[in-house]
């Protein structure tokens, strides 16, 4: 009979319990005399549990070598702490020490360690408290991801990671290739694995597109790529997206889905990670809890991009007349993280959707309004971090996405199918994307994408 139990479980426990066995890594070890406190954590919360193994004990004579970061399996009956702070306890019958590490050389000492550091050891850093925490929550929030678009009988799409099409229409893709570069003779992409270029995908929108023109409403939520030669904290090459596409359905109702999104997974995540949340409100963002409040609080505000462009003019220099923000703002030039920040943080004090933006700075893709020089797209803003979603009405008239496809000149054979979609049985639709390490970002403090990332990809860096 397996009587494995874990750690969460264990400190949940409402009775003693029997012939139980945990297994983890070791925090911290204590000796006394003829007795020695592991502190023992595996990973599934915040929590360490104490285990107290006598002399004498099977296993007794591994205890030097169970130090901190060392796996040990510890079986034995589970019962009230004497000890502050902790109700329960293990009182060991056996220790078997499983993996040792070497306290030399081992990087996790008992102290705070900095960010840079830990992603210099990102197959280590999951077992501080910091990461441990973050990495259950990035698990809870998929989890609600799904739990969101299941219960509005949303279907689940698997987009494909290799494409010929560039969805963004900005060109910076990873060519993917079976191409030797050193075969010494003249090679085109007709010699190559797919007969033609290929490149990974930085959207899953288009097949989400096909997909929302036959089964209605759906969604995808996986890996992106982008080849941006970017080093900021917000951006990474391989990052992970929730698109949902919605048939009949018009800007306003993208709008409503993506505020109702938002809302459902804090409001998830406050329930299911009360203490992992804790901890980032405690030593990462002071006032996270105040800014999840806010999400959670009211209407978001809907402003459109000309409104938003005319009350961010006023703002444009301070009361000593100096400029208040880096980046130039007038209409035709899109938003920048710090216009996006002032906007919810300053003037609205609450998160923001700003819609219908110029044309010729949006995706081919995006229905175009009558007025000849937007189109109806949004962008949700929160505090602190700017964009997190966006989205758009998509283009369901054949005539006029033929002729933007032109105007951007990219190549019409590529869209043959995404035209043919326009061509039997079109329909209005719409869609977002949210990047899902920015909502990490917004729900934990975090200020680095490179943290809410298990193994982050960024330029010049494949560790890992």
């Amino acid at each position: 009979m397996n009587n494995r139990i874990k750690v969460k479980a264990a400190l949940a426990a409402t009775a003693p319990a029997q012939g139980v066995r945990v297994c983890g890594w070791v925090r911290t070890r204590r000796e006394g005399k003829g007795f020695a406190f592991l502190e023992i954590n595996d990973g599934s919360c915040l929590a360490n549990l104490q285990a107290v193994v006598d002399e004498g004990l099977p296993g007794w004579d591994d205890m030097p070598r169970a130090g901190t970061g060392a796996a040990v399996e510890v079986s034995g009956d589970l019962v009230e702490s004497p000890g502050k702070g902790q109700r329960w306890e293990l009182r060991a019958t056996a220790m078997r020490l499983v993996g040792e590490a070497d306290p030399e050389s081992y990087p996790l000492q008992k102290k705070r360690h900095s960010d840079e550091f830990l992603r210099s050891i990102a197959h280590l850093r999951p077992r501080t408290n910091k990461f441990g925490a973050l990495f259950r929550i990035r698990s809870e929030a998929a989890q609600a991801v799904h739990d969101f678009f299941r219960q509005r009988g949303f279907s689940w799409v698997h987009a494909p990671i290799i494409t010929g099409s560039d969805c963004e229409g900005a060109g910076e893709m990873f060519r993917v290739t079976t191409l030797d570069p050193y075969a010494g003779k003249a090679q085109g992409p007709g010699d190559d694995f797919f007969g033609k270029a290929a490149s990974l995908t930085v959207s899953g929108q288009l097949a989400a597109e096909i997909f929302a023109c036959s089964l209605g409403d759906v969604y995808t939520f996986g890996p992106t790529f982008r080849a941006e030669n970017s080093n900021t904290p917000r951006h990474a090459a391989e990052f992970w997206m929730v698109e949902p596409e919605m048939a009949f359905a018009d800007l306003t109702d993208n709008m409503d889905l993506g505020e109702a999104f938002l809302k459902f997974l804090v409001a998830q995540l406050r329930e299911r990670c009360a203490e992992d949340l804790a901890l980032f409100a405690a030593w990462v963002d002071k006032t996270l809890e105040a800014t999840l409040d806010g999400i959670l609080a009211g209407p978001f505000a809907r402003v459109s991009y000309t409104e938003a462009i005319a009350l961010l003019e006023k703002e444009a220099t301070t009361a000593k007349g100096a400029p208040r923000f880096e980046y130039p703002v007038s209409w035709g030039l899109d938003l920048q993280t710090e216009h996006e920040r002032f906007l919810s943080e300053e003037i609205f004090k609450r998160p923001v959707i700003v819609h219908d933006y110029p044309k010729d700075i949006k995706a081919f893709y995006m229905r175009q309004n009558d007025d000849g020089r937007t189109v109806a797209a949004m962008d949700v803003l929160v505090p602190r971090v700017g964009e997190i979603i966006g989205g758009s009405q998509r283009e369901e008239r054949a005539d006029v996405l033929a002729a933007r496809i032109r105007e951007m000149g990219l190549p019409e054979e590529e869209y043959w199918w995404y035209m043919e979609l326009r061509r039997f049985g079109s329909v209005p639709h719409s869609g977002f994307g949210m990047g899902f390490e920015r909502l990490l970002m917004m729900v934990t403090g975090v200020t680095n994408i490179r943290d809410v990332i298990p193994c982050p990809r960024t330029p010049r860096h494949l560790e890992f």
